[in-house]
């Protein structure tokens, strides 16, 4: 079974508590989405392995340590996931982008890919899937299903808050896959919002409704 890692660290708990407010305008909620999602990137990376190099400082020659030659990629679901993009590249301004748009169709309930634009060498990569909410889980499975069909293998699932139905789901379909969350919600209501939640992410981005 994958493991969900809660990134509970007091910075990120403070911006998410802002985030979840709902006189937070667009502008502060895009700009503390990108902030949070910077910060939970530390965690995400953090065994990533490393490489010993040498480095020549003003005063001596130095060994040091590197990322060993990780090819990352980031995959936000459309369209909520671009709002948490921008900050996991501010840490890691070499990772490439792909992007992968999914609905539900509303009778057979099944989601449906409408969108995949993806890097050529996705199978070499590890790839963070990004969306800020794991709700039932159904864009985050046929997401990373997309990914497993075209070859990918290394994959970790990232999110700002999420509902246990959510994590439940992911962890049944794709039991590989971790899932990291700065905080996990009660449940989800009647339509499928996480409860206490932030309502709709792509909307508060955006300024749609």
């Amino acid at each position: 079974m994958s493991t969900v890692h809660v990134i509970d660290h007091p910075l990120i708990q403070h911006k998410l508590s802002i985030i979840r407010d709902r006189n937070t305008g667009s502008k502060e909620f895009r700009e503390l989405v990108e902030e949070v999602a910077m910060l939970m990137a530390y965690e995400v990376t953090r065994d990533f392995p490393l490489e010993e190099v040498e480095v020549e400082t003003p005063v001596a020659t130095a060994r040091c340590k590197m990322m060993a030659g990780k090819k990352i990629a980031l995959i936000p679901i459309l369209r909520a996931g671009l709002g948490m993009t921008g900050g996991i590249l501010k840490l890691i301004p070499t990772a490439k982008v792909g992007h992968i748009g999914v609905y539900r169709d509303p009778e057979t309930l099944q989601p449906i890919e409408y969108y995949c634009k993806l890097p050529a060498d996705i199978n070499d990569r590890d790839l963070i899937v990004i969306d800020p909410m794991l709700a039932t889980g159904g864009s985050a499975v046929a997401g990373i299903q997309f990914l497993k069909q075209r070859g990918a293998n290394q994959i970790r699932l990232m999110c700002l808050i999420a509902a246990p139905e959510g994590i439940e789901h992911v962890q049944a379909k794709h039991p590989d896959v971790d899932i990291y969350v700065a905080a996990v919600d009660n449940r989800l209501n009647s339509h499928g919002y996480i409860v206490p939640g932030l309502g709709d992410a792509g909307d508060r981005l955006f300024g749609t409704k």
